[in-house]
């Protein structure tokens, strides 16, 4: 199925698709023509390539950038069975992308469930990415203890996990949508209200709907027991540091545990959506951390 909504613009980016494992991809590019290193960007829930537009401009000087649409998000097809949309098929999705663009190595730049996903590639792939800038997510080896107590906080996915229930919510109920986005990027923050509803918008499409639906609930049957489980954490091979928002929930099972080795914590000010409320200061590790 093939989205036939306008893409929003964004000076300097340009869109091409690619077609993999039995989806066609969107992914939206900008930045340097001249041999800038290729930098990997994956969205977070429920959003698409567009939360990249303010961290875009400042990164496209020295970077290549690829903007992923993660399988059914924004401009990439929802084929597939539910499986498909399981953590280590969404990096695997991203892998084949990343096959067809020609791109063997990349730093990558996750947000929220992209975030999640840039994990999962760096254990699966690590030969394949330099470093890795997590933003607003946890990392794979979180203690029980921090997972029971923070546990409620995430009471709110219940409205969109759920097989019919979510699907429902996500097309028909767009306020919802939006208010999530208003309550995650804080109450300082003023939206680009054409933004707003560009998410909310987006989120209502049949596809869309399925996918974030499916993604979440496929996070419930095999990452959350996983994780309660041990089974996800693992040496982090891939230089990584995590942006972790000091108001941000998500980010709070991560923050006061300071990895050693490859994976560095950092708690900045702020909220649970980093590129919407803080371009600047994402560029800005981006920058530190790739060198």
């Amino acid at each position: 199925m093939t989205v036939d909504r306008p893409l929003p613009h964004v000076p300097g980016v340009t869109h091409r698709f690619v077609e993999t494992r039995g989806a066609r991809f969107h992914v939206a590019e900008a930045g340097s023509g001249n041999g800038g290193e290729p930098v990997v960007l994956l969205h977070g829930l429920p959003q698409h390539w567009y939360a990249w537009r303010d961290v875009i401009p400042r990164l496209a000087g020295r970077y290549r950038l690829y903007c992923v649409d993660l399988r059914g998000s924004g401009w990439s097809e929802a084929a597939g069975p539910a499986s498909a949309f399981g953590t280590r098929e969404l990096a695997r999705d991203v892998l084949a992308v990343l096959d067809a663009l020609k791109l063997d190595n990349v730093h990558l730049i996750g947000h929220d469930a992209g975030g999640w996903v840039g994990f999962e590639l760096c254990r699966a792939a690590p030969a394949r990415f330099g470093r890795f800038v997590a933003v607003n997510t946890t990392h794979p080896g979180p203690s029980r203890a921090a997972l029971v107590r923070h546990a409620w906080r995430f009471w709110y996915t219940a409205f969109w996990e759920y097989p019919a229930l979510g699907r429902l919510v996500l097309r028909h109920w767009p306020g919802f949508t939006r208010a999530r986005l208003r309550q995650w990027a804080g109450r300082s923050h003023r939206w680009d209200e054409a933004a707003l509803d560009e998410f909310a918008e987006a989120s209502r499409t049949k596809q869309t709907a399925r996918a974030i639906q499916a993604m979440l609930w496929q996070f419930v049957l095999r990452d959350i027991p996983a994780l309660v489980r041990g089974k996800t954490a693992s040496p982090q091979a891939v230089p990584t540091v995590l942006l972790a928002g000091q108001q941000d929930p998500v980010s709070r099972l991560a923050a006061r545990e300071q990895k050693a080795g490859n994976l560095r914590v950092e708690v900045v000010p702020g909220a649970h959506l980093l590129p919407e409320t803080a371009p600047a200061l994402v560029a800005a590790a981006a920058f530190e951390h790739f060198g």
